[in-house]
């Protein structure tokens, strides 16, 4: 085929201009430009890249702009790649340390030590590669993510792009391509971890000559998850690819891309790597000059959270308001307009053409028994190093936050750390040891997910963070369902009036009753998972909820309704430094006596804790 040729030399051209170990001649350097980024000031550290090397004529370095490289709290971040590869991983950047790495790094080659990630951790290396976060990391689904220009459909060529494609269309059968994912074990990343491969051979097997349909779920909207946002950022074309793939092998000819509207970058990179794909003859009529056809587009979602159910999604793709159906049937016999339709997640979708280039026995070989490849984690919350990883299924949560993530800052213990989300559970101090995998997690309370990991320390109320997920879920209930609208609302009451220290005997009883009931009589999954934050804490972190309920204190000392300050006569030293600066005129004292706060008054903002210099003021 005249197309797959093309394939190989359009990519063996990026290739040379990459850098990574193949240019012997030139410099690349890349800049993280994913959303992190962004935030952090990525934009003004390209602009200075480029004009630094513009205003030396620097022929030989090219700066490219790369998706999320990993390591968030660090941005921005630059890598300097020589000729012999060799890579340079510089952080927290600005233009004036731009300046400074151009003159003496890319003209006098000496490399800028002080700004590495390396002396960022304290350490001497210089390469992330080198670092403890990416030490245990087996990266598949982010395999290019921060390594090439995710707006060229060339360097993802030159890194095995469109490979897949081409070898299931001109080598495999449809049902040979299902065969090889369902015996990978590859499971849906999105939560639910249903076979990926079974749900395929589902809906190829479905009777009749119709239309059907390949959707994926890019509506990430899970509290501090944004593994989806990464990978359409980074590498945008793996995810187009797949679903070409995934069409071919189910007998489909068109994709749509459900996608929130509030990922402005990706839906950007989407379009043109879309765009691109079609110039390309990879999207559209006879690919690869078969006689197979398939097409993408992008449908933008209003950010309801409840349209990450698929058959929510599937709704709103048609145009009506996101609410999910009853099941059975479901989408893989009649799914998107009622045509059989499979949906899977970004992630899901990534791991698929390495399965196909590498074989299902590579990718079983990865992971525990019943859970087979990698998971993607963002890692955030009281942790050093917030950021994404990609590590092997059934590693444990120990190795991810004391390994990877450099553990809890200041020194403080860990009490527990949330996973999935809303949907999800707590996991206490006593199960750090538990190895991640979809059973593990269910087994203890919790669940895979998408992959958000939320750190917690002594710091942190389980029962204010319980009614902190409740109250999201309550909003975003689409209300459909009676034990979801209604139920919610009422655990959410309950766990204020526990929080507000209005609760009384027997409340939790009735809290944690409720909680079973709408688990087991919602809808659809939202419903289904919305007390897993609350059953989960209750069963970990019951004292808690009775110190609340029987004591009316709050042992970390988070819920305002039942904390109190006061200043310790013995350490204060009458500098009436705390009374200037309460605004509610709660602390009165004169010189040379000790100053006193009138609980009445007190707000309970903390101001005067904040400001005192001799720890005299204290939270109890």
């Amino acid at each position: 085929m005249r197309l797959v040729k093309d394939l190989e030399e359009m990519g063996g051209n990026a290739l040379d201009k990459i850098g990574a170990g193949q240019n012997k001649k030139g410099i690349r350097i890349v800049v993280g430009m994913a959303t992190c980024g962004m935030a952090a000031g990525a934009g003004s550290v390209m602009d200075s890249f480029l004009s630094e090397v513009n205003k030396r004529n620097l022929s030989d370095v090219s700066v490219v702009m790369t998706g999320c490289i990993g390591v968030c709290r660090l941005e921005p971040i630059a890598e300097v790649i020589g000729g012999d590869g060799k890579k340079v991983t510089y952080v927290k950047l600005n233009p004036e340390k731009v300046a400074r790495i151009v003159e003496e790094h890319i003209v006098n080659g000496r490399v800028c030590t002080d700004y590495t990630v390396g002396a960022a951790h304290g350490e001497n290396f210089e390469s992330l590669e080198d670092a403890h976060f990416y030490r245990g990391q087996l990266r598949i689904a982010l395999r290019n993510c921060g390594i090439i220009n995710p707006e060229s459909i060339e360097e993802y060529m030159a890194y095995g792009g469109y490979k897949a494609l081409a070898r299931v269309l001109t080598e495999m059968t449809p049902q040979e391509v299902v065969d090889t994912v369902k015996k990978s074990g590859l499971r849906g990343r999105g939560g639910g971890g249903f076979s990926t491969g079974m749900k395929w051979e589902f809906a190829s097997k479905t009777a009749g000559e119709q239309q059907k349909y390949v959707c994926c779920n890019a509506d990430e909207g899970d509290p501090g998850a944004f593994m989806d946002r990464s990978v359409l950022e980074g590498d945008p074309h793996s995810v187009i690819e797949a679903m070409a793939i995934a069409g071919y092998a189910i007998g489909s000819d068109q994709g749509y891309i459900y996608v929130r509207a509030e990922y402005p970058i990706a839906v950007k990179r989407l379009e043109i790597a879309i765009g691109k794909a079609r110039n390309h003859g990879l999207l559209g009529k006879n690919i690869f000059g078969t006689d197979f056809s398939f097409d993408l587009e992008i449908r933008l979602g209003a950010g309801a959270f409840v349209c990450g159910e698929e058959t929510a999604l599937m709704t709103s793709i048609e145009g009506k308001r996101g609410e999910p159906r009853s099941r059975p049937p479901f989408p893989a016999v009649k799914g998107l307009w009622q045509k059989p339709t499979i949906l899977n997640n970004v992630e899901t979708f990534a791991n698929i053409p390495p399965i196909i280039m590498k074989g299902a026995e590579w990718f079983s070989g990865i992971g525990t028994e019943k859970s087979k490849g990698t998971k993607v984690f963002a890692v955030g919350g009281k942790i050093n190093n917030t950021g994404l990883v990609e590590v092997p299924m059934g590693i444990t949560l120990r190795e991810i936050i004391y390994d990877m993530g450099g553990g809890i800052p200041g020194g403080r213990k860990f009490k527990a750390a949330q996973t999935g989300g809303p949907s999800g559970g707590c996991i206490p101090a006593s199960h750090l040891d538990t190895k991640i995998d979809y059973d593990s997690l269910i087994q203890i309370g919790s669940m895979m997910g998408s992959g958000g990991l939320i750190v917690m320390d002594e710091d942190n109320c389980m029962v204010d963070i319980a009614k902190f997920f409740l109250e999201f879920t309550v909003d975003e209930s689409c209300g459909k369902c009676f034990p979801c609208r209604i139920g919610t609302r009422r655990m959410y009451e309950i766990l204020t009036d526990i929080t507000e220290g209005r609760a009384k005997e027997g409340d939790l009883e009735k809290l944690e009753a409720l909680a079973k009931s709408v688990k087991a009589t919602s809808l659809c999954g939202l419903g289904q998972t919305a007390p897993n934050p609350v059953l989960s804490t209750l069963r970990y972190f019951r004292d808690e909820y009775e110190a609340h309920v029987r004591d009316k204190k709050c042992p970390a000392h988070v819920c305002k309704a039942m904390v109190e300050y006061i200043i310790e006569p013995d350490l204060c030293k009458s500098c009436g430094i705390c009374a200037r600066f309460c605004s509610a005129n709660a602390i009165s004292g004169q010189k040379k006596e000790p100053y006193i706060i009138d609980g009445d008054k007190c707000i309970k903002c903390g101001i005067c804790k904040e400001k005192c210099k001799f720890g005299a003021v204290l939270k109890r």
